[in-house]
């Protein structure tokens, strides 16, 4: 995926593209000096116990620094690990600039323009930097920040400076984001709802992995990832899905850092997301698992064009 974010050239210091990507300064909270456990609970009897025991073995021999988030409707199954933690956004804050986006043109009783959903669509299938960065800009953080209080992701704080890369979020507001975009609420129309998950259900495929690997063919899968490497806790990989189908209505966060190479976390996000598939619809698999072929080209740490 080449970016157009490079064509102008402005307003681009703390940004690059391509290999070894090293962007400095405001790391992410550091994870509890505890050792977090998984933490599920379910309707359905044993399910919890089987998801934490897998969860938990999928976790044992991966080093760095991770949490999830799992609820399943269908089952009401909720599992948790480190679920407070914060950590740098990278691109899965491109769904909530989208949600802020229609959750502003709900209140002002507009669609969105032509632009913005070209800008939109970019964003999303493409993870296109430059999009997002025109879309932060547009907003402003007292919209942004708005639509956060109105969804209840009160632990959310925006990137500074235009650092959407940069926000803060955690497990919990990202299951209150998917909860939000997957069922009808007053926040965001059923439309806006609509509109996001095909979005999301449109990622290009070459981002299609974590938290589909293991996803059974009988259900939808809705996804948005991103990756970050930085001076301090390695690289960032994180992964965002909705799931639905086959009996079932779920959406797994998983949030991952001090992890040596992008694959590497990829890989922990899949092996997670295996188990939870896994156990929640026992089927065969027919998602492949994503193996990177080439170094990533985002930075996902935009800079707001100067001069």
């Amino acid at each position: 995926m080449t970016h157009r974010i490079t064509r102008r050239g402005r307003g681009l210091v703390a940004m690059a593209l391509g290999t070894g990507i090293l962007i400095t300064g405001g790391a992410a909270a550091p994870a509890s000096a505890t050792t977090p456990t998984v933490s599920c609970t379910s309707a359905k009897a044993g399910l919890a116990d089987k998801l934490t025991k897998d969860i938990t073995a999928a976790l044992a021999s991966r080093k760095g620094t991770v949490a999830v988030g799992l609820y399943d409707r269908s089952t009401k199954t909720t599992c948790t690990l480190r679920s407070s933690t914060a950590y740098d956004s990278a691109s899965t804050v491109k769904v909530t600039v989208l949600a802020t986006l229609l959750w502003d043109a709900k209140k002002h009783n507009r669609y969105l323009t032509s632009t913005e959903q070209s800008l939109a669509k970019a964003m999303i299938t493409q993870s296109d930097n430059a999009a997002t960065s025109t879309l932060w800009k547009q907003l402003g953080l007292t919209k942004i920040k708005g639509f956060l209080a109105a969804a209840g992701m009160t632990k959310t704080t925006p990137g500074a400076d235009g650092y959407w890369g940069l926000t803060q979020e955690n497990v919990t507001d990202e299951q209150k984001l998917l909860k939000l975009i997957t069922a009808t609420n007053s926040v965001l129309s059923d439309n806006s709802r609509a509109y996001i998950l095909k979005l999301m259900g449109q990622v290009v495929s070459s981002q299609r992995w974590g938290t589909p690997a293991g996803a059974p063919s009988t259900v939808s899968v809705h996804v948005k990832n991103g990756w970050l490497q930085r001076a301090t806790h390695g690289w960032r990989v994180h992964s965002l899905g909705t799931f639905n189908g086959a009996g079932h209505d779920y959406m797994i966060t998983v949030l991952t850092q001090d992890n040596s190479t992008m694959d590497y976390g990829v890989t922990t996000i899949q092996n997670v997301a295996k188990a939870i598939h896994k156990d929640l619809v026992p089927t065969t698999s027919s998602m492949a698992r994503y193996t990177p072929t080439s170094a990533p080209r985002e930075a996902f740490v935009a800079v707001p064009e100067q001069g």
